[in-house]
């Protein structure tokens, strides 16, 4: 069992949750085992938030989150209730981790055995086999104390980082500049760097306004390793929603939220389908919608010109294809790189357009998994980050796509365009429709080095006590895993408030 604070105050008080993502999930398992009555209301028709799935002519997609990293957060998460992830699901190790595909024609897997990987650096920069080395064990410490000591730990106020364990904690870690910065005083050739940098998009940020602290992320790709969870991240979702339900929890699902105002002693939560009373509300709505469609003007925390003012983490172009025949030599997970990147996260963050030349993820989990596609077919999503708050139009897509389908077979060699069977976008009008998303991000806010840590919105409110956020907009941030990290917080931050007087 981990070191999760003393809930018990929370006992016998009724909380409804606002969404049903990764971070309202925890949150509400948390709550019901500390003995709350827990009521977790849904928009959508599935629970799991982004980490939806589409169920089509034998196809089954993750719409969302597809990497399963940082096994030791899941493990540490059902460990609190006294189970484990394979009470739930299977992992599958994946070798190779991901292969990348160099726009210069240049292809490279990173895979389980370090020695492999070593002997790939020293191939592309002489000495980089060796940098490799230092630069995981640097990554490995700033993993372990960075995860005990800050994201295990609420320190969302400025009176959390004042005290000597932190500042003892903090000596070392590498906190200062970006991670462009950092992997440069380790490699020098730029392959090497992205290879080191590809995670960041799973933080929604870029090499230059990342925070050096999230080199962190080469000790979970290298050392903790890659995994596919039986029935992909859905799977996930029901394991989670399983032990859920075993708890207490009640779900209502497609039951969107229109208003949250307090009442006498608590909150009243008002949907098409009636209200529901409460003595709290967790909200694990995008931020920026609860506060500025749901809440009263008086109850809110910022102002339209602070949301308007965000760095919000990219939103994205996908395809979805079900495809004929194989799509040999796509691996599971496949990373397609021009060999320079600056102008798609210019086209991101600074100048926001259409990726001219982009860098982009293809998920192939049929390569994996038989049961996603139908036999002699194979399942694939093709991802490009793209800028949120982008313009989005069926013209604009139809248009990307063909580009997208034309740098993949002229790239990887693989060809789709005339044998796919089963086709459908999504971009930033659907994750705004879809999830009430800010913008149409795919993430929330991105982690640049003036929204991480105490930066980002707190996840309990300032302006209306009871009220409280979880998920990725606020501690510990974007992922899977610091969504269900989060949950913990939210619900330690909740049984705080109980105990004061």
């Amino acid at each position: 069992m981990d070191s999760v604070s003393d809930l018990s105050a929370l006992a016998g008080s009724s909380v409804v949750v606002v969404g049903g993502g990764f971070g309202g999930l925890s949150t509400a398992c948390y709550l019901a085992d500390a003995g709350a009555d827990v009521t977790l209301l849904e928009k959508n028709e599935q629970l799991g938030g982004r980490a939806s799935r589409l169920e089509r002519d034998g196809f089954r997609f993750d719409m969302g989150p597809s990497w399963y990293l940082m096994p030791d957060v899941f493990e540490r998460f059902f460990g609190h209730f006294d189970r484990t992830p394979g009470d739930y699901y299977s992992l599958t190790r994946l070798d190779p981790h991901y292969r990348i595909f160099f726009k210069d024609g240049d292809r490279v897997d990173m895979v389980p055995d370090l020695e492999t990987n070593r002997e790939t650096f020293e191939a592309y920069e002489p000495g980089a086999g060796e940098k490799f080395d230092d630069y995981l064990r640097k990554s490995e410490r700033n993993y372990e104390i960075g995860m005990e000591h800050f994201v295990y730990e609420d320190r969302s106020r400025l009176r959390d980082f004042l005290d000597l364990d932190v500042a003892k904690n903090a000596w070392g870690l590498s906190l200062i500049g970006s991670m462009q910065d950092h992997v440069e005083r380790y490699f020098s050739h730029p392959k090497l760097q992205q290879i080191m940098q590809y995670t960041l998009v799973f933080l929604g940020g870029s090499p230059n306004n990342t925070p050096a602290l999230y080199n962190l992320m080469s000790h979970v790709d290298f050392n903790l390793g890659v995994y596919y969870p039986e029935n992909g991240l859905g799977g996930v979702v029901d394991g989670i929603v399983a032990m859920a339900e075993e708890l207490g929890v009640t779900f209502h699902t497609g039951t969107p939220v229109r208003e949250i105002r307090g009442r006498t002693g608590g909150f009243v939560v008002r949907t098409d389908e009636g209200e529901f009373l409460a003595d709290y509300v967790v909200s694990n709505a995008d931020y920026a919608h609860t506060e500025r469609e749901l809440l009263p003007p008086e109850k809110r925390q910022y102002s339209d010109q602070y949301w308007e003012s965000r760095t919000y983490a990219p939103s994205a172009f996908l395809l979805y294809l079900g495809v004929e025949g194989d799509v040999d030599p796509l691996a599971h997970h496949t990373l397609v790189l021009p060999t320079e990147w600056d102008d798609h996260f210019e086209q991101i963050f600074d100048d926001p357009a259409w990726p001219d030349d982009p860098a982009y993820y293809l998920c192939v989990p049929s390569e994996t998994d038989d049961a996603v596609a139908p036999a002699g077919h194979s399942n694939l999503f093709v991802l490009v980050p793209v800028a949120a708050g982008l313009e989005d139009t069926p013209a604009l897509r139809e248009a990307y796509r063909d580009l997208v389908l034309d740098d993949v077979a002229e790239h990887t060699g693989v060809d789709l365009r005339d044998r796919i069977v089963v086709e459908e976008s999504f971009c930033v009008e659907d994750f705004a429709a879809r999830y009430n998303a800010t913008k149409g991000t795919a993430l929330g806010l991105a982690h640049t080095l003036r929204q991480t840590a105490l930066f980002r919105p707190p996840n309990a409110s300032r302006e209306m006590d009871g009220l409280f956020f979880t998920g990725s907009f606020t501690q510990p941030g974007i992922g899977v895993p610091m969504c269900l990290i989060s949950g913990q917080l939210t619900a330690e931050r909740m049984a705080e408030t109980a105990e004061e007087p």
